[in-house]
């Protein structure tokens, strides 16, 4: 399957989910769903899915959610998996293949600019893939087209990085070794996007949403898999540390991989290295 076109107003983010990070994810896949699907099923329990429903699945990455709304929605639903990632596509369509479950489909498409049919959604829901566009209150107000009166919108979305010591710790380790580097901007697409509340209450009202709720949710998980090892190989790849590393040589990464695993030891236990994350479950209405 042709790559999504890197052009319109996402086209870097285009580019780097398909030049970058989206091979990272199908590999990682195994271990980030494991870390991460608590999260997402308590938005879908915040969400209340029925069976029957249509569901839009918003940064569906590799399908783990859009599947799993598949199985809650019955085969009376339908449930359609949005993602700009060509290789974690084809990753969620092998899923589904090997599911049995028909009454999924898989979109390539930018969900700023595509055309869903309006009114044609009862559920918008998205597990850490709604914090990534250039414009999002455009994004959200596209979404919300696309719901039909009265529709839902339930997403996860991390907090801010301070409250995220699974990812805080391991950064702060590797910036001891890495050159001063200028953060990007609190609003710049990237996982910490939606962290303010209030921003991100102000972007849905303008987008045509009501009745928000904002739940903080702090949740500790097994980070990377089940050993130290397997923890540290995990967080040099992914997250803020992994995206610091990309251009760096031999002789840094191996300063950077003995520091984050002294920075991380302490959160080792026997069902493995085990830190805290917190996050918003953001729900509303049409």
């Amino acid at each position: 399957m042709p790559a999504l076109e890197a052009i319109g107003p996402n086209a870097e983010q285009i580019q780097y989910w398909n030049d970058l990070a989206g091979s990272k994810w199908v590999a990682f896949q195994g271990l980030l769903d494991a870390q991460i699907r608590p999260l997402g099923l308590l938005a879908m329990e915040r969400a209340a899915i029925s069976p029957g429903e249509r569901v839009l699945d918003v940064g569906c990455g590799c399908g783990d959610t859009t599947l799993e709304i598949a199985r809650r929605v019955g085969p009376t639903g339908s449930v359609v998996g949005a993602d700009i990632s060509t290789v974690m596509l084809e990753r969620a369509r092998q899923m589904a293949h090997g599911a049995g479950i028909a009454h999924v489909r898989f979109e390539n498409v930018d969900a700023q600019t595509h055309h869903f049919a309006p009114g044609s959604i009862d559920l918008v829901f998205s597990r850490f893939g709604i914090m990534f566009f250039i414009d999002p209150r455009a994004a959200l107000a596209n979404l919300c087209s696309a719901l039909r009166p009265g529709g839902r919108l339930a997403f996860v979305c991390w907090q801010g990085l301070q409250h995220n010591p699974w990812m805080l710790v391991p950064l702060g380790a590797a910036l001891q070794h890495l050159p001063a580097v200028t953060p990007p901007a609190p609003d710049a697409p990237g996982p910490f996007a939606f962290a303010d509340d209030a921003r991100v209450r102000a972007i849905l009202s303008g987008a045509g949403f009501t009745g928000l709720r904002f739940e903080g949710v702090t949740k500790t998980m097994t980070i990377g898999g089940g050993s130290l090892d397997q923890a540290v190989d995990f967080l040099l790849q992914m997250g803020p540390t992994g995206r610091l590393l990309r251009e760096s040589g031999a002789e840094v990464r191996s300063a950077v991989a003995q520091a984050v695993r002294a920075a991380v030891e302490p959160y080792a236990t026997p069902d493995g290295v085990r830190m805290e994350g917190a996050v918003w479950i953001v729900s509303g209405k049409k």
